[in-house]
Formats: structure tokens, C-alpha cells, sequence
């Protein structure tokens, strides 16, 4: 019902990108590359998607989890970037991904009673322009309505509030789904396949020279256009092009810290100001995300990590909301991300844009980049669009605001029966609804592990065995890190990044992945000896 993505079919997708001339070839499997393929792919092209990592690998899995328009944004007068975030956050809720996003509230203190008029105004637009009716309006908040909702916090300081929506997601979860997705419109699709250099046929870009980072072979793929979506790669794979780069991206680094739900009171989130951007503390199961940062960054972008002084910005900035301050003994997680910023005359990275560019560097090779999260669908149609203008066929419009992802449909059917599906699974209601925001109707694809093995019911750092088994036998997972930092989240969620289950985990994947016993003793070492690296780090 839903498509596989398997060591199976891994290899029979290797086999295709070598006997296969494709229509399009994107390279990066982030969200806006996974969303360039499944756009093509809908379109009835032939489509190869390829990843030098994981999907997500990236910023992609290391975001806010947040589908917004950025309210900030509004003060900084980016009306156009608000509405078309906030049009495509109401897509997602109400039809492409009702499974994986969902409305969650926030508080916006107010220092002072004159910024109620300000600050209000600025959220009753907001409210009204791209995506009205998709969450509920936001409401004025006095004192003690605040503290009733926000026990925790210090609302001495405060005139009261205002309490808006917006939503969320599990990002990595959602760029698996898209591409699960594009895989089920035909698309070819395989990560750890690096494109180390562009073909070329009469000074047109057609194709790519694609190393398996599994075993080293080198793959021609033949296509008629290859699309770089490759987020703060953007550089690298310009650098495969001759001639000077259509834009730089600039990166910025943003951290967030992890903390045990107790440790605050508070039903929903809450934004507050800093001196450079917002601040988050958004509900996340058992925890609390907080963050962020916005500092330039211009290291390795598979290097970065979240630094002490980052820590402590973020604890230094919620604390001054808090009654009670957390401290970093609170702090159970941590992780680090960058954003993708198009190169501009500002030198501070929280000023530069988040609109996003398309552009055709030479005949063939088109490259999308800035943008966020939110608006991946229609940076993908942008880039599509582009891309196949002059293809020599005619070609649908971009189909993508009405297709529902994997998991979508049936799923509203399903949440209304969940007690049902919980009886007769034998779990608990509140596992089958977890499972049910994480895999919507794909569900029974899950449960059926269990039915086969009932001891994949077991517990494993919060998630169940079925769900690792899961990660490779239908997410495309290929290693421990795939399935402890991206398919679950165990990596971010615990300070060991997950190295106590390891052994564990690699009992339960070593089977699907083939490995034999030695193999899985060298992941298991490797594992933890990237989990300790990282938690020295912290």
C-alpha cells in the first residue's frame, strides 16, 4: 500500500540510476529536495532523487519542528513571506499532512500594557492573511489568565499576554514522508550516493557521476536536468559548475536545548523576545524544545554542534521568563542545525532574508536555495517550474497543493476510531495516537510487525521495537544514526544521544540491514564513539 524503502530496494534503485535516462535529477534529499522530486514525479516525469547522507540528514531534522509564517517576520515587514508561509502552513494541516502537523498554541508575554495595541495588531494580521481559519484566532490574555495558563512563569513581569496558534511537526518525519511519497509516484530514490561531478554533452549539464558511499561504485545517471537543492551545500555543488556562482548561501547556526516536560508549567508554548531574533519553548512529547540562536557560522556544515556558551544564551534567555531558572543539569538534550541564507550586504545573519532563489547557472543545472521550512512545496514547484521550461513535452502544472502525503488519507478515519485500533492491537490508547501523529493510515503497516512478532511491542527509550524495525524495513534507514537521530529521536531526546539502547537497536536492525555479526559490533562501536564525541561537546 505504501512504498518500501528497503536495502532491497536500495539496490534495485541503483541498478535504474545507471540503465535509466531520467527527465530530472535532484541532488539533496532535504525537504525542499524531497519535495522537488515528489513535484516532478507527480507530474508524470521520471524522476531520481540522490543523497550524499540521510534524508535529512541536515538542517531538515534540525529545525524548531515549527510550520509557521514567522511572526517576526511581520516586524520586519515581509508581508509577502508571511502570507505564503501561513497559505502552505493550512495545506499542511488541513490536507497534504494532518498526521504530521498539528495547531499548537503559544504565549506572547507582554512587558509593557502599551505594546497590547502593537503587538496585537501585529498578530490580528497574522491571523488574517494566507492561511485564516486553518487554527484557531489568537485571544488577549490578562495577568492572571497568563498565569493560570503559565504556572511556571514569572507573570509579575508581565501586563499579561496574547495567545496565538501556529503548528508543528517532526521535521525529519516529514521529510521521510515526502520522499516515501515521491518513491510511491515512481521516483528513484537513494541515499548515500554522492554526486562528486556534472556530465556534460555539447556545453549542456546531462547528468551526474553518483558514488555509493556503501561501497564506493560510481554511477552514471543520465538526465536531461539535474536540480541542486542542497540547503548550506549550496557552495560545494555550485563549485562543480564552471564560471561564477549565481548567489553564495550564508549560514547561521541555531541551537536548541532539550528539557524534561515537568520542569515547566505551561499549556502550550511560548515566543518571546531577544536581542536578536525569538525565542521558543515549544511542548515536544516528554520535553520541551528551547531555542534558538541565529550566529553565523562558517565551519563544516556536518560539524556543527551546539557550544557551552550556546547552552547557556539559551538558558540565560528563558530563564528571564521563569520563576524558578533551569539550569544545565535540566538540560536532558541538545542539538545544532544551520539555515541556508542567500549571501546579502548585511553582516549579521538574523537581518538577511529568508526568500528563496531560483537560478540556471549553465544549460541544464538549476539551483534552488534560502527559503525555510515551511515553504519547501513551493520552492519545489518554483525550481520544477523552472527547470522544465522547454523540456520539448508538455508538462502538468505543479500538482503538489492537492496531493496528500503518505499516511494522509484515512488518517482523520482512523483518529476518530483510535480506541477500536487500540483494543484490537492490544496497545495502549496513548501509543496508538503517538503512532497515529507519526504515521497517520501507515499505522497498520506498523501494527502488522507487532501482529507477526509480539515482543516488537516492547518499550525502547520511548518508542517501539516495531518502530525501529520499521525505520529500515519501510523509511529507508541504513544505519544506527538514521534510526536513533532521525526516524525516532532518541539521539536528541536523551544526553547520550542514545548510546544506553544502542545494543539494543542494533539487535533489532542488524537482521533487515544484512549485517553480519561483526558488522554490527563495529556500528554499535562506531556509534558510540560518535555519541560520546558529541556528548563531550555539550
Amino acid at each position: 500500500m505504501f512504498a518500501r524503502l528497503d536495502p532491497a530496494r536500495r539496490a534495485d534503485s541503483l541498478a535504474a540510476l545507471d540503465s535509466t535516462e531520467f527527465d530530472v535529477l535532484v541532488v539533496g534529499g532535504g525537504v525542499v529536495g524531497a519535495g522537488a522530486a515528489l513535484d516532478a514525479a507527480s507530474r508524470g516525469l521520471s524522476v531520481a532523487l540522490v543523497e550524499a547522507h540521510d534524508w535529512a540528514a541536515g538542517t531538515s531534522s534540525r529545525s524548531s519542528k515549527l510550520v509557521h509564517g514567522g511572526l517576526r517576520y511581520l516586524e520586519q515587514l515581509e508581508f509577502k513571506l508571511v502570507r505564503e508561509a501561513l497559505k502552505e502552513r493550512g495545506l499542511l494541516l488541513r490536507r497534504l499532512a494532518p498526521h504530521l502537523v498539528r495547531p499548537v498554541p503559544f504565549l506572547f508575554p507582554l512587558e509593557k500594557q502599551w505594546e497590547r495595541a502593537y503587538v496585537g495588531a501585529g498578530v490580528l494580521l497574522y491571523d488574517s492573511i494566507g492561511g485564516a481559519g486553518a487554527v484557531p484566532m489568537h485571544r488577549h490574555l490578562s495577568r492572571k489568565r497568563m498565569a493560570a495558563i503559565g504556572p511556571s512563569l514569572n507573570t509579575d513581569a508581565f501586563a499579561g499576554a496574547i495567545r496565538y496558534y501556529d503548528a508543528q511537526m517532526d521535521d525529519a518525519r516529514l521529510v521521510t514522508t515526502l520522499v516515501r511519497t515521491a518513491a510511491q509516484h515512481g521516483a528513484t530514490v537513494v541515499s548515500r550516493a554522492r554526486v562528486t561531478s556534472l556530465l556534460r554533452t555539447d556545453g549542456k549539464v546531462t547528468g551526474a557521476s553518483v558514488r555509493d558511499e556503501l561501497t564506493g561504485v560510481t554511477h552514471v545517471v543520465r538526465a536531461r536536468r539535474v536540480i541542486s537543492a542542497t540547503g548550506v551545500w549550496t557552495d560545494s555543488v555550485n563549485a562543480l559548475s564552471p564560471g561564477t556562482p549565481p548567489f553564495h548561501v550564508r549560514m547561521s547556526k541555531g541551537v536548541h536545548v532539550l528539557v524534561p516536560r515537568d520542569r515547566i508549567q505551561l499549556d502550550g508554548g511560548l515566543i518571546t523576545r531577544t536581542e536578536k531574533s525569538v525565542l521558543f519553548v515549544i511542548p515536544w512529547g516528554a520535553y520541551w524544545i528551547i531555542g534558538t540562536t541565529d550566529t553565523p557560522y562558517d565551519g563544516d556544515p556536518a560539524a556543527v554542534t551546539a557550544e557551552p556558551e550556546d547552552v547557556s544564551y539559551i538558558l540565560d534567555h528563558v530563564n528571564a521568563v521563569l520563576r524558578h531558572s533551569l539550569s544545565i543539569d535540566d538540560v536532558v538534550g541538545t542539538y545544532a542545525g544551520l539555515r541556508p541564507l542567500l549571501d546579502g550586504a548585511s553582516g549579521d545573519t538574523a537581518k538577511l532574508s529568508r526568500e528563496h532563489a531560483v537560478a540556471q547557472p549553465e544549460p541544464g543545472f538549476f539551483v534552488i536555495a534560502g527559503g525555510k521550512y515551511t515553504t519547501y512545496r513551493v520552492m519545489a514547484a518554483d525550481v520544477v517550474n523552472a527547470a522544465v521550461a522547454g523540456l520539448g513535452k508538455a508538462v502538468a502544472p505543479s500538482l503538489t497543493a492537492r496531493l496528500p502525503l503518505c499516511g494522509a488519507v484515512g488518517y482523520q478515519e482512523l483518529w476518530a476510531d483510535r480506541t477500536r485500533v487500540a483494543a484490537e492491537s492490544g496497545l495502549p490508547a496513548s501509543t496508538v495516537e503517538r503512532l497515529l501523529r507519526r504515521y497517520g493510515s501507515a499505522i497498520s503497516d506498523v501494527l502488522a510487525l507487532i501482529s507477526r512478532d509480539p515482543a516488537l511491542a516492547e518499550d525502547v527509550a520511548g518508542y517501539l521495537a516495531a518502530e525501529i524495525v520499521y525505520a529500515v524495513t519501510h523509511e529507508g534507514a541504513l544505519g544506527l544514526d538514521d534510526v536513533l537521530a532521525r526516524r525516532t529521536r532518541i539521539a536528541m531526546e536523551h544526553l547520550d544521544g542514545g548510546a544506553s539502547v544502542v545494543d539494543r537497536v542494533a539487535d533489532l536492525v542488524a537482521g533487515p540491514l544484512g549485517w553480519t555479526g561483526p558488522e554490527r559490533d563495529a556500528a554499535v562501536r562506531t556509534y558510540r564513539e560518535s555519541a560520546e564525541l558529541a556528548s563531550t561537546q555539550h
